[in-house]
């Protein structure tokens, strides 16, 4: 007999969804003190709508505390390095985004050593576990990785959801493959350079093909024998750029399992603390449909 699932548990990759008001806002926004609040707004916009559709029992949310910072950066100081760092009135959005989780009772994650992607990754194997499947909501392909049957990756702002067999429809592979996908290709948005001559279309027919590098390389005799353009001088490139193929695949794949302290009733929703947001709002001089959302939350 199947086990029933729990209400599913979503996590939200923060990041998007804040850079994403910070160049759609108009900068003139500003609190009491005329600083920038731009981001605040639009992440606070996008917060509360979630909750008023999705009304989840459990969400966290995870942010990315440095780009610079991460396990990734030590074993590759070239990692992500082609980003440019967030201006200074970003940086204090982001801390008050943050405060703005905690006053709406969601918990909020970050980490000096791990990415948002890792936390979410973390927090979805756990509540798996706990027979609870994970709808991740953001925009990054890289999440595309974590999702399990029952799981679904949601792309709030395209206004799409997939479940676990759309995701290779939507982005080249199954999730367990995607890692793979990445270090073949590279991502040039985290500066991981990928093996050179092998696109998108010939990484995903390689992976429909087999299931991991390690298929891969266990297999490169079959190689040019695949409908791939160029596949006869495809093993001779995959055998050179070997070790450089398996170590972008320690970057590329989320890690799942970080020490994080938590509880189903860690993630459990709480009711916002009303008077606690006004007088933050009455800083950030936002207007009254946020705090009306807000009174509409608390009752629910």
């Amino acid at each position: 007999m199947k086990r029933a699932r729990s209400e599913p548990v979503h996590l939200v990759d923060a990041s998007y969804f804040v850079f994403r008001a910070y160049y759609s806002v108009g900068m003139e926004m500003t609190d009491v003190n005329d600083e920038p609040v731009n981001a605040l707004y639009g992440f606070s916009r996008f917060l509360g709508d979630l909750l008023e559709e999705a009304r989840p029992a459990h969400i966290a949310v995870a942010f990315d505390e440095s780009l610079s910072s991460s396990f990734r950066n030590e074993i590759f100081p070239a990692y992500k390095a082609n980003r440019e760092p967030a201006p200074p009135e970003l940086k204090r959005q982001f801390a008050w985004c943050r405060e703005l989780c905690r006053l709406l009772g969601i918990a909020e994650f970050s980490s000096p050593t791990h990415e948002a992607d890792d936390i979410i990754g973390t927090l979805a194997a756990r509540f798996r576990e706990r027979g609870h499947n994970a709808v991740l909501v953001t925009r990054d392909k890289d999440l595309a990785q974590l999702i399990r049957d029952g799981d679904a990756y949601w792309d709030y702002a395209g206004e799409r959801r997939y479940g676990y067999a759309d995701i290779e429809g939507q982005f080249g592979v199954r999730p367990e493959r995607m890692a793979d996908f990445l270090a073949l290709t590279g991502d040039t948005v985290d500066n991981i350079p990928g093996i050179p001559g092998v696109g998108p279309k010939t990484a995903a027919a390689l992976l429909r093909e087999f299931a991991s590098l390690e298929e891969i390389y266990a297999g490169l005799d079959k190689v040019p024998a695949l409908p791939i353009r160029g596949a006869g001088k495809l093993p001779s490139r995959l055998r050179e750029h070997r070790e450089a193929a398996f170590f972008a695949r320690r970057l590329t794949t989320i890690a799942c399992d970080m020490p994080i302290d938590v509880t189903a009733e860690s993630l459990t929703r709480r009711a916002p603390d009303l008077e606690a947001l006004g007088a933050f709002y009455d800083q950030a001089r936002f207007g009254q449909a946020l705090r009306q959302q807000a009174e509409r939350l608390a009752k629910r």
